[in-house]
């Protein structure tokens, strides 16, 4: 919060926010579900940041304006973010 009661804003500071290359690099996973018909699918984060460029902004609210259901048409969507959370070195023989 600020001194005056508002909410803290930083305007042009993007060192809080996720791109599209970051979601990739972090090995995150993004599913937009529509809440009109259920449908689930994982977005395709690679073929986003070939169109959009690896620096696009690819938060909640930069990405659900851009989503419609591909079954119904709806555009009430949500979406999940999720990290790769599968073991890591687990063909590695132990010492």
């Amino acid at each position: 919060m600020s001194r005056n009661g508002a909410p803290a804003r930083i305007a042009g500071d993007l060192r809080n926010f996720w791109t599209l290359q970051q979601l990739i690099g972090g090995r995150m996973t993004v599913t937009v579900g529509c809440l009109d018909c259920n449908r689930h699918q994982r977005l395709d984060l690679p073929a986003l940041r070939d169109r959009f460029g690896p620096d696009a902004p690819a938060m909640e609210w930069d990405l659900r304006p851009r989503m419609k259901c591909a079954v119904c048409g709806g555009r009430r969507v949500t979406l999940t973010y999720s990290p790769d959370t599968s073991p890591k070195d687990l063909n590695k023989s132990r010492r």
